[in-house]
């Protein structure tokens, strides 16, 4: 059986449609489906947050969604799949990404899950700009920010078979899972 990986980078003005996902990586096979909704919220440091807009490179997005499948799925039990990110304008309280996951048990779907939602936010082409009531400001996420150091050597890791795209190697050493199982990590 094929990787079931659904990937969407959704149009302006279109929303997420949780359910279309959730069925999606629904399976009798699995007990387990975890997700994670990102939604605009109406504050951040203080400053009155009016939407988030939102801008990527579509085709290299994709393709790194696709990367992070992959490496979810040698660390992970994992059924299926499915990403959904907005661009465009999205206003407080809508959703801008989505996440689902289903396994056969709850820990490989939760420790996916938050994987790939974080290596997402790190990684993948995909720009924010928080408009506030008094300006606006392109932003990075603090995973990409807490992966900066790293930057430099990403093309060179490449070239030597390493990580690119935000595409984990997962063999190196251990860490500790969200939900106290094992699983390997090289960060």
């Amino acid at each position: 059986m094929a990787d079931r990986n659904l990937i969407e980078i959704l149009e302006e003005n279109s929303s997420i449609d949780f359910n279309k996902y959730i069925g999606y990586v629904s399976s009798p096979k699995c007990g387990a489906i975890a997700t994670f909704a990102g939604t605009t919220r109406d504050t951040f440091d203080g400053k009155e947050v009016l939407e988030l807009q939102y801008e990527a490179y579509v085709p290299m997005a994709v393709r790194c969604l696709k990367s992070l499948c992959s490496s979810a799925r040698s660390s992970w039990d994992i059924h299926s799949i499915a990403v959904a990110h907005c661009l465009g304008t999205v206003p407080v309280g809508e959703t801008s990404v989505f996440v689902a996951i289903s396994s056969v048990h709850r820990a490989d779907a939760l420790d996916a899950c938050k994987f790939l939602i974080d290596e997402l936010k790190a990684s993948v082409p995909i720009w924010k700009k928080e408009v506030y009531t008094n300006g606006e400001v392109w932003k990075e996420n603090k995973e990409f920010i807490e992966r900066m150091p790293d930057l430099g050597k990403a093309s060179h890791d490449h070239d030597q078979g390493g990580a690119y795209c935000g595409k984990k190697k997962v063999e190196a050493h251990e860490r500790k899972s969200c939900c106290g199982t094992k699983v390997k990590d090289n960060d």
